[in-house]
């Protein structure tokens, strides 16, 4: 699977995430996302960049499978 995520992801979107696109992807809503950072509870690394914050595909594909892990192997 690790291969699969980490590809869909950069084909669907690239190197980085925006943080509305994290959002999408792990299915919250952008200001429950901004809530989670503002917390530093955010489960997936986020770096800034001038004003706008960014997530790693890489970052990211590491947090889904680490769910689908922890789904399979309760």
């Amino acid at each position: 699977m690790t291969l699969l995520t980490r590809a869909g992801l950069l084909d669907k979107y690239g190197f980085r995430l925006s943080m509305e696109q994290l959002a999408e992807v792990l299915a919250i809503s952008p200001g429950h996302l901004a809530n989670l950072l503002s917390q530093q509870q955010c489960p997936i690394r986020t770096y800034k960049e001038g004003a706008r914050r960014f997530a790693s595909y890489e970052a990211v594909a590491e947090y889904l499978e680490k769910m689908d892990n922890d789904a399979r192997n309760p």
